[in-house]
């Protein structure tokens, strides 16, 4: 089978001058061409190093015989969006960027690609547009950055920021937290949402097996960017397309690594986002069904002790997949050509493990202390719920295993705010008590963009008393940092009349984990039956009105018109 260059250069007379004139040579025209995408970009530090492992991608597909072309499309960095109105960008900066990448190899005909990204939003970005050009592809991730002294991440900073604002911090020790959390570039060092898609991708079969979440700094990341160059020139020419490799089976995988990992709870908007693009229906449900009776397995931060380098030292994805393996579907496709069950046996033969062990053995730690062996898990109950009920009837997401066991089931009195400035000063103020639900609305992909809740989960979960006794409830998200007893992704939003734009002062707000409730059981703190409730509800609706929208013109205008239910993706429709 002719290449699609070839073909191509046939019917566009243009397109090889326009090549040379980029300085091709003639003889590059006829090698199989090969788009490398990437979101480098001088914007954070997942992105910042990206172009030294394109370059590595361009060696390798040059020795392979291929000619690489560079694209870029960089994106924005959800920590420096924080405290300000920029963090509305972060969701649709996601569905903005499938786009242009997609824009890139549709508009230019190339035989394969390779996608490198790092963070939140770029990752699951170029995933989507992968299963949209469906070219013989292969993702290189960014790695994660070093920890900072005394192990010190980014995650902790929003915690020392509370503790800080409320007087129980020096502004000498606050300065010096704020100056080392970042040592160097790569994904922040904690399971968040970058770390968990980095994951996600290898789990899907699109990276090579065992790259995900490396240190940035290593040589070793270098390394199998160049052999990502050199085997999507392999993949191109035997056409195998992201649609033979990722399939529902590839999905349920995932899921069930998700689980093992205690991934964020942004994979619940990126994973169905994505597997709508490969043409596969999914939906909150799944996570739901698969992670129950999931076995937890990952002592790395958030939940656990852990900076996400210590992810790789242990086995990286190949070691999780290892103790979950009777869970998988190990018949699915990958990159490499192999099926997955191929992959790991050839992991064990290879010296993977033992040379992920040599960086244990300088902590003086063992696999077992990041990774549990199956049997001996943290959870036998996955990481993800999905609750509903008359406050949530289309659902809501909670991670069980950042919440405090006191805040599993309880009955709270309703505090809304419908936005977060008033609800994180209301916090930091102490007009918030225990025994309080603090709801925060209009903060949905319709209401405001949905963007993430991290410093008010961060001043609760700071507080000793709040953070075990309190819950937060949105339409928006949350941070892939976010620990506490937080609930977001509340649907229908209140922009679209749901529930949670009728709640009062003093609503009694049931919360149910094991039973998956979220639900209004009452009204000024005095319990009602639910028919009652259906009622009252009722005639609230009818007097509620629809806000204006907020944005104007730009891309937040088109995106809160045109953005689905989180529970489906929050993709723009």
């Amino acid at each position: 089978m002719e290449l699609t260059s070839q073909t191509l250069r046939k019917k566009a007379p243009e397109l090889d001058p326009l090549r040379l004139g980029s300085g091709w040579t003639v003889e590059d025209l006829s090698k199989p061409q090969i788009i490398i995408e990437s979101s480098f970009g001088d914007s954070h530090p997942g992105s910042i190093h990206l172009l030294e492992l394109a370059e590595e991608v361009r060696k390798g597909v040059k020795e392979a015989g291929g000619f690489g072309a560079r694209y870029f499309c960089t994106d924005i960095c959800d920590g420096e969006a924080q405290g300000h109105d920029g963090m509305n960008y972060s969701l649709a900066s996601r569905d903005t960027m499938a786009n242009m990448i997609e824009i890139h190899a549709n508009a230019t005909p190339f035989d394969g690609g390779v996608f490198l990204a790092s963070c939140d939003k770029s990752v699951p970005a170029h995933l989507m547009a992968l299963g949209r050009i469906n070219i013989p592809s292969i993702v290189v991730t960014g790695g994660v950055m070093d920890a900072g002294p005394d192990l010190l991440t980014l995650e902790q900073i929003g915690m020392y920021h509370a503790m800080y604002e409320r007087g129980e911090l020096s502004k000498e020790k606050m300065e010096f937290y704020k100056q080392h959390a970042c040592p160097s570039c790569g994904a922040c060092s904690f399971m968040g949402t970058a770390s968990t898609m980095q994951i996600m991708a290898e789990a899907l079969g699109l990276m090579l097996p065992g790259s995900a979440l490396m240190p940035a700094t290593g040589k070793e990341l270098r390394e199998y960017a160049k052999k990502a160059g050199k085997q999507v020139v392999w993949l191109a020419e035997n056409h195998l397309t992201p649609d033979r490799i990722v399939t529902k089976q590839s999905f349920e995988n995932a899921i069930m690594v998700h689980a093992a990992i205690s991934g964020s709870t942004n994979s619940l908007l990126h994973i169905p986002a994505i597997a709508r693009e490969f043409g596969i229906e999914m939906d909150a449900e799944m996570f739901d069904r698969l992670h129950r009776g999931a076995h937890y397995l990952l002592n790395i931060r958030p939940a656990g002790q852990w900076p996400a380098q210590f992810f790789y030292y242990a086995g990286g994805v190949p070691a999780i997949m290892e103790e979950i393996k009777d869970q998988l579907n190990l018949d699915v496709m990958t990159v490499t050509g192999k099926t997955l069950g191929e992959n790991l046996n050839d992991l064990k033969q290879n010296g993977f493990y033992e040379k992920c062990e040599q960086y244990l053995a300088k902590w003086k730690i063992k696999r077992e202390d990041v990774i549990r062996p199956y049997e001996n898990s943290f959870g036998t109950n996955g990481s993800i719920a999905i609750l509903k009920g008359n406050l949530a009837p289309d659902g809501a997401v909670v991670k069980h295993t950042v919440v405090p066991k006191e805040m599993f089931e309880a009955v709270l009195l309703a505090k809304p705010f419908d936005c977060e400035e008033e609800a994180i000063q209301a916090v930091l103020t102490h007009k918030i008590h225990p025994n309080d639900a603090v709801i925060i609305r209009y903060e949905g992909p319709k209401g405001s963009g949905m963007p993430e809740m991290f410093y008010t989960t961060e001043a609760i979960a700071s507080d000793a008393q709040l953070g075990a006794s309190i819950a937060l409830l949105t339409d928006g998200r949350f941070s892939g940092a976010s620990k506490g007893p937080a609930i977001g992704h509340i649907s229908p939003e209140a922009a679209e009349g749901g529930p949670i734009a009728l709640v009062e002062e003093n609503d009694l707000i049931e919360i149910s984990i094991p039973k998956r409730i979220l639900r209004i059981v009452g009204v000024n703190g005095i319990r009602k039956t639910p028919e009652e409730m259906e009622v009252i509800l009722q005639k609230r609706k009818e007097v509620w009105q629809k806000r204006e929208q907020r944005y104007k013109r730009g891309v937040l205008k088109g995106f809160t018109r045109q953005a689905v239910s989180p529970m489906k993706g929050g993709y723009m429709e």
